[in-house]
């Protein structure tokens, strides 16, 4: 069942996504060569405790970490431990919290120093798919147009999408009706409406679709070893554009590709 939530009820969303936010920030400020996974995932801990939040990714069936750290080639769900960042590495970084009993989910790719200019256009992409979904998030128009709307910006610069993971309706509960793929008909899916609130994530592969499980039983990974970028917003359908719950700062979020 689709949720719409109430005003009061979107206050709440508004609170957890700007925390989710600001930790997702801070994060990504962190990485550098030289950092481990779990000492990124360690500093989130502590600032999704000062945001008086707790992670939602945490033992959530089981998985171990407070965020979600993947490297290069992990698509999501990277367990944080002893991995090293190295020059050239891309980082993806999927951060929720759970503040006042509300969600807020976001995610971000960022470069480590200078990558390879083809890796760079795949962060590009991922970014310029992510803001075509939301654009498309409009009330009216089916859960599709927001898949069809990513697909046709990856594929069209020769990158391809995930199709085994998706976003998704976030509100009380992380996860929500309905889904939401990054591939797929316009015309499909269920219909927009105000008061909807969505995790929009791109997970895109420089190489082929296909991925595989680690024998972590947790971190996805493309099947051709190529890299993977992941960015995701929260965003809220209204009466005319999408609300984007969790706004990063530009610089987290501009890109050059159109």
């Amino acid at each position: 069942m689709i949720v719409i939530k109430t005003a009061k009820e979107i206050e709440g969303m508004r609170r957890a996504c700007t925390a989710a936010a600001e930790v997702l920030r801070a994060v990504a400020a962190m990485v550098q060569p030289g950092i481990t996974t779990g000492e990124l995932d360690a500093a989130a801990a502590e600032l999704i405790r000062e945001q008086g939040g707790k992670s939602p990714f945490l033992g959530y069936k089981g998985f171990p970490c407070h965020t979600c750290i993947s490297v290069n080639e992990e698509v999501v769900h990277g367990v944080a431990g002893r991995r090293r960042i190295q020059y050239g590495d891309v980082v993806s970084i999927d951060v929720g919290i759970i503040v006042d009993g509300f969600v807020g989910d976001n995610a971000t790719t960022v470069p480590v120093g200078v990558v390879d200019p083809r890796t760079q256009e795949l962060l590009e992409v991922g970014q310029a798919a992510l803001r075509a979904g939301i654009a498309a998030a409009r009330a009216g128009n089916r859960v599709g147009a927001i898949s069809h709307a990513i697909q046709t910006v990856v594929e069209s610069h020769g990158f391809s999408v995930v199709r085994e993971f998706v976003g998704h309706g976030v509100g009380r509960q992380m996860h929500e009706d309905p889904q939401i793929p990054n591939f797929g008909r316009p015309n499909e899916g269920a219909k927009l409406r105000p008061g909807m609130t969505l995790a929009i994530e791109p997970m895109i592969n420089r190489g082929g679709s296909a991925v595989q499980m680690l024998a972590d039983g947790w971190t996805v990974v493309t099947a051709d070893g190529e890299p993977s970028v992941h960015f995701e917003h929260t965003i809220l359908v209204t009466n005319g554009e999408a609300e984007i719950l969790t706004c990063p700062k530009k610089s987290l979020f501009e890109s050059k590709v159109r």
